[in-house]
């Protein structure tokens, strides 16, 4: 495993694995939201972005899909996916040639609903949710492990644990992905460790010690 790494690759690893872990997990948030809205409850993704800190109004199922994937607030995941576009590009030389090229796609598929005249519907979420499981099954698929790779992996498991603290708080879940946190710092870092004592300020101490990793 290589160790040769740029502060700046790291650090776009670390946000590509991110960016795509939040598009991907609150693509699925909004599947379950949608059909709750359809069939339980109509102001059910008025809650769900209420976790996100965004006051989202709708008219509708329909209606509630275009605001989520394309509206004005800071969830909007066409935009999600620009950024995590410009870290993979970044990136471009650690990623899997195929990885890449799907990133991209479903970039321009995020894009491309911004842009449609036509309502979204959910088969559009399924699509975005196959493009993603489609580079996550590239980038596993292949066999050496780049460190930078690492990296990739903490994003996304800094990413899930910043969604179970806002959905389900389940302390053993929590404790579990803290626990591949560590494992992740530790291959990156044998030296660092990381110590949560305090579970309101987790989320910042996690920040901090990877700020750190990155720059170290």
């Amino acid at each position: 495993m290589e160790q040769l790494l740029t502060a700046n690759v790291a650090s776009s690893m670390y946000w590509l694995g991110r960016y795509l872990e939040r598009v991907e997990l609150t693509l699925r948030e909004i599947g379950k939201t949608y059909d709750c809205i359809i069939d339980v409850d109509k102001s059910a993704g008025t809650a769900l972005y209420k976790k996100f800190n965004i006051d989202l109004e709708y008219t509708n199922a329909v209606d509630f899909l275009d605001k989520a994937i394309q509206g004005n607030h800071t969830g909007n995941l066409a935009n999600l996916m620009v950024q995590a576009r410009e870290n993979a590009i970044i990136s471009r030389t650690n990623i899997d040639a195929s990885a890449f090229g799907e990133i991209i796609e479903l970039h321009d598929f995020l894009q491309s609903l911004s842009k449609n005249y036509h309502p979204i519907d959910f088969n559009d979420i399924d699509n975005a949710l196959s493009l993603i499981s489609e580079i996550w099954g590239t980038h596993g698929k292949k066999g050496h492990r780049k460190y930078s790779d690492y990296f990739l992996k903490l994003g996304r498991l800094v990413e899930e644990l910043d969604f179970q603290l806002r959905f389900n708080q389940k302390s053993d879940v929590l404790k579990t992905i803290i626990k591949d946190i560590n494992a992740m710092i530790k291959v990156l870092n044998p030296e660092m460790r990381l110590v949560v004592d305090d579970e309101e300020n987790m989320m910042e101490t996690i920040y901090k010690t990877i700020d750190k990793l990155i720059v170290n």
